[in-house]
């Protein structure tokens, strides 16, 4: 009668409801035997640039964007200029998912999947527009998948802009212009036979040493989009720039796959509607800031006197477009020539 007396109290204390299978193994809980839902998530945003930089803004939008959707849900702290951790350790601390979220640049993606040398293929976009096309098509969805196979969420590509060529010595108006000169780029198979393609010998040198390298003559010019040749002062150590649009230099933004998986399906689609947006902001927030950067080096060029900036010709960029549209054969290895095939074909 003692053990039905506290049996009975028990059911009343639990409103009543008896789980059969506790009762079995001697074990009685009252309320939700299912764990609560996580109330809110935490997103650490790393990456290499200001804040005041289109991808830094557009990084700021999105902690702001997502936590609207989310409302309040999902926080995003967002650590700009290298504060958390640089572009060559995302990756494995994206892995460990002390990082949950980067936007490295397409370089550094490289040597875990070769066909994303494809962005360092010079003149394969034929302007914005086009490139804009293959990022948000076929290819753009083949190489976010291979990104995928690695272990990362692929969410969205970014613009850093189309990169032209400077130099201390002759004007490199045509490619053979560059015959003979030590040009400065990132590490890239791709990079290397555009550069040798031109006459000139390419060197590997850090991004953060290239201001000191150009001072004091180890290069004599470099590749860049308009805001890291203005942003990083490049313009003060360099006699022409070139506007030939030969190449492009972009990001991609992802996730680590631990926290997504993490995340509820409604939650991830917030982040995937919050990127949406970033993205459309910062591609606008890009070209914006291209516009203003040309207008200010033409001031600094009439100013100083010291830099001369010039502009192709169509006839001009018929010779660049033939000269390096010949060595694509040597590229297929590298990026593949239905990925190359199938970026020229979009439209």
């Amino acid at each position: 009668m003692k053990a039905r007396s506290n049996l009975t109290n028990i059911v009343k204390l639990c409103g009543g409801v008896l789980v059969a299978s506790a009762l079995s193994i001697g074990l009685l809980g009252c309320g939700d035997s299912t764990p609560k839902e996580q109330e809110s998530y935490t997103i650490k945003f790393s990456h290499v640039v200001s804040s005041g930089t289109p991808k830094g803004k557009a990084a700021d939008f999105f902690a702001k964007r997502v936590e609207e959707l989310s409302q309040g849900k999902i926080k995003v702290e967002v650590f700009p200029s290298t504060q958390l951790v640089d572009d060559d350790k995302v990756f494995q601390e994206l892995k460990r998912n002390n990082v949950q979220m980067a936007a490295p640049s397409f370089s550094k993606f490289t040597p875990i999947v070769k066909e994303f040398n494809l962005w360092d293929v010079p003149f394969i976009f034929r302007d914005n527009e086009h490139l804009h096309k293959v990022m948000d098509g076929e290819v753009g969805d083949i190489l976010k998948e291979k990104i995928a196979q690695k272990g990362f969420i692929a969410l969205d590509y970014w613009d850093a802009g189309f990169k032209h060529f400077s130099s201390n010595k002759k004007p490199i108006v045509l490619p053979e212009d560059a015959k003979g000169q030590k040009l400065r780029i990132q590490t890239s198979k791709v990079l290397e036979e555009q550069i040798k393609a031109m006459g000139a010998n390419p060197q590997v040198i850090n991004f953060g040493e290239v201001y000191s390298a150009l001072q004091t003559g180890v290069v004599d010019g470099t590749e860049n989009p308009l805001s890291n040749f203005y942003n990083s002062k490049f313009y003060e150590v360099q006699k022409s720039l070139t506007l030939s649009s030969h190449g492009y230099l972009g990001y991609l933004v992802v996730m680590s796959e631990k926290f997504w998986s993490e995340l509820p399906s409604d939650l991830q689609g917030v982040v995937k509607q919050a990127i949406k947006e970033a993205t459309e902001f910062e591609r606008e927030e890009s070209a914006r800031d291209e516009s203003q950067l040309l207008a200010n080096l033409n001031d600094y060029a009439k100013q100083s006197g010291k830099l001369t900036i010039y502009t192709l010709s169509n006839e001009q960029k018929a010779q660049w477009e033939s000269t390096m549209k010949a060595i694509y054969p040597k590229l297929y290895d590298i990026v593949g020539e239905e990925l190359i095939q199938k970026t020229l074909e979009t439209n």
